[in-house]
């Protein structure tokens, strides 16, 4: 199973740090967010990564070359202006191809001890369906977000919030999921689109599922956030019990 990795942002809240930088190589614990990334993804089994760029994304394939520094092969997907989740999907369709329907993405800016291998037994049910779908990694609401994005019931069910029923807990989507590549048809190349209609279209069919992670896990956004991530990283602080992260 592939992987990719989101890194296409402007990082407009982390200004003036990204208008140099770009968000993805912004370091955390002396080492770019989407360092962390790979290594985990790596340590997972995920060797085979597609990273999309825009902004300042030449310095992304300098940095981080052909993967072969962290075990794994890296193949870039050049956008000339950020497309949004699903019209970069669709823009690096051809280079997640050839491995399944079933991928796994994760958002380059998010710092987490989240175990990647645990979702394999998700992808087998999701390759396996005639439908194609999709499942979503939760997280508790941060306080950035308060009201989440859908709600998650006990059997994994995701919900729509305006339809999600009282046994249902609204959570935050986690940038972390497995899609199939088959809810993507349709979109040429070069579209701008993001994922909210199609996280839409297929909780409402109940073609999505889901997962709580109650991890570490930091959507890294401003200038302070980062600094404050970085201080807890060096002191030891950031990892959880059975973390990952080292």
């Amino acid at each position: 199973m592939k992987a990719m990795i989101f890194a296409a942002g402007r990082g407009e809240r982390m200004r003036p740090l990204t208008d140099t930088t770009p968000k993805p190589l912004l370091t955390v614990g002396g080492k770019p967010i989407i360092v962390w990334q790979i290594e985990a993804l790596a340590r997972a089994g995920f060797t085979q990564i597609v990273i999309n760029h825009a902004w300042l994304g030449a310095q992304i394939e300098t940095t981080l070359g052909d993967g072969s520094t962290y075990g794994v092969h890296l193949a870039y997907s050049a956008e000339a202006e950020a497309l949004e989740t699903a019209g970069g999907i669709a823009q690096a369709r051809a280079l997640l191809e050839g491995d399944g329907n079933v991928f796994l993405a994760v958002s380059g800016d998010i710092f987490t001890d989240f175990d990647y291998a645990t979702l394999r037994a998700q992808a087998e049910r999701l390759a396996a369906q005639p439908t194609p779908g999709m499942h979503l990694v939760m997280v508790p609401n941060p306080a950035f977000h308060p009201t989440g994005d859908f709600a998650l019931d006990a059997t994994g069910h995701l919900f729509l919030r305006d339809a999600a029923p009282a046994t249902a807990e609204s959570l935050t989507f986690g940038n972390i999921a497995l899609y199939d590549l088959r809810l993507f048809d349709g979109i040429a190349p070069g579209t701008r689109l993001a994922l909210t209609p199609l996280y839409q279209r297929a909780i409402a069919a109940g073609h999505a599922s889901g997962e709580r992670f109650d991890g570490v896990w930091e959507n890294v956004g401003t200038p302070a956030q980062l600094d404050a991530l970085d201080a807890e990283v060096r002191a030891g602080h950031a990892r959880s019990p059975g973390s990952r992260i080292a």
